[in-house]
């Protein structure tokens, strides 16, 4: 079976590479030539653990390939990925002009019968639009060719994808034809073997699954933020409170550790996309507005502390941030709480001083010269008041304290992550700050 991937973004290039993996013939399309260029040479566009040996290895096997010729390549293909990039638009809603685009460039250039798939994250309705947009330039062509639409969203992790793709919790497939599952069915089969559960469903119920899976995360990290908030005004600790209810198997252990909010490329832009595509049918997402409200004011908690504990006045002072990217094994900043607590702090006429172990060359792009960037975690340090963490990377987790002590203008940590035990800091003679916990 041939597969052609359109998009060589972050879900685009998961897919592609996962496929060949398996012994599926994979061309990953993109009309960005120096990103194409660079695949070939085996230069990734993005950081995930694990893909760039993948990579590598199936473009030697011959299983996977990389071009910018969409019609080259759908031509003899049986499944088409649509994987293109659906941004949010200034009302929050999401931009499908990509995947149209894409769209109408299949049904322009289709020769045989396919399989069409949205990958990308999708408002419920969208096949239906791929569909207009296939059938009206086969209609310009005066073409008849057989073709089936599939929703086929991703439940990928940034920092975990390979496993995720490999190994996953279900897949789910959105189909209307009875072809379109057997060829769905056969593709995945690899997949299925070691019982991981495949689940058809109507096309809009698999829209809307994805939206509503990471809107669900999402609700579950905005209200655990919520609850640490609390915990602080009561004198409760949030560490004690997230074991106590994670114990019960109706709430589970997972996205309950309280932070400085989430970020990345899924949760904000899809939370928004739901709540707009809510409105549009005149339907008020309370819960979602109020998550979308609780995780912008907790990227500001972290901020609120540093200007508390040093009166306001953080005119000339210099911090020490470790983690710039929104999550560890990753190197996305998009959406992150570190963009915000850098941009309060140079308001506030402070200078920062940041490590990232990967996000870094990300961050340069961004935030340019704005902020210094230290080529390890201890000499960001050097003569810095305080030390913030807002990435929980693991090998911040055991850092050096008396290298800490040694190198900091004062011994103060702000944890925006919970990755130490109050006592054992304080009881090294800092002043720790962190969420959920009242620490004075």
């Amino acid at each position: 079976m041939k597969i052609t991937v359109i998009g060589t973004g972050y879900v685009g290039l998961v897919t592609g590479t996962c496929f060949a993996e398996v012994g599926v013939n994979a061309t990953c399309v993109d009309i960005d030539t120096k990103k194409i260029d660079n695949l070939k040479k085996g230069i990734l566009p993005i950081y995930e653990p694990g893909l760039e040996e993948m990579v590598l290895r199936n473009v030697q096997k011959d299983r996977l390939h990389f071009s910018t010729s969409l019609p080259e390549n759908i031509v003899d293909t049986d499944v088409a990925f649509i994987a293109v990039g659906t941004p949010p638009d200034e009302d929050g809603s999401a931009d499908l002009k990509y995947v149209l685009a894409v769209a109408s460039s299949i049904g322009q250039h289709m020769k045989k019968p396919l399989v069409i798939v949205t990958k990308s994250t999708v408002p419920v309705t969208t096949a239906e639009k791929v569909r207009k947009a296939v059938q009206t330039e086969l209609d310009k062509r005066g073409e008849k060719i057989e073709y089936y639409i599939s929703s086929n969203p991703e439940f990928l992790k940034e920092g975990a994808a390979i496993d995720d793709f490999m190994k996953p919790d279900r897949i789910v497939v959105g189909i209307d034809h009875p072809v379109a599952e057997e060829i769905m069915r056969k593709l995945y089969k690899p997949f299925l073997m070691n019982g991981h559960p495949i689940i058809f469903m109507d096309i809009p119920s698999a829209e809307m699954t994805k939206y509503a899976a990471n809107s669900m995360l999402a609700t579950k990290i905005s209200f655990m933020n919520d609850i640490a908030n609390l915990c602080e005004i009561m004198g409760a600790d949030v560490n004690m409170v997230r074991k106590g209810i994670g114990s019960d198997g109706r709430i589970g252990n997972k996205f309950i550790y309280p932070g400085v909010g989430y970020g990345g490329s899924c949760f904000p832009k899809d939370v928004k996309a739901l709540i707009k595509t809510a409105k549009e049918k005149n339907y008020n997402m309370r819960i979602l507005n109020a998550v979308e409200e609780v995780n912008e004011s907790q990227k500001e908690v972290l901020f609120n502390k540093v200007r508390t504990h040093f009166n306001n006045d953080l005119k000339g002072k210099t911090f020490a941030l470790w983690g710039l990217s929104f999550k560890p094994k990753t190197d996305d900043m998009r959406e992150a709480p570190s963009l915000v607590i850098i941009e309060k702090l140079l308001k506030a006429g402070a200078s920062v001083v940041a490590y990232d172990p990967v996000a870094q060359h990300e961050a340069e792009r961004i935030l340019g010269d704005t902020i210094s960037y230290s080529k390890d975690m201890y000499s960001t340090l050097n003569k810095a008041d305080a030390l913030l963490i807002v990435t929980e990377w693991p090998e911040f987790r055991s850092p050096d304290f008396e290298e800490l002590a040694k190198r900091l203008n004062n011994k103060v940590i702000f944890d925006g992550r919970n990755i130490f035990e109050a006592g054992d800091i304080k009881k090294q003679g800092f002043n720790y700050y962190c969420i959920g916990v009242k620490t004075k």
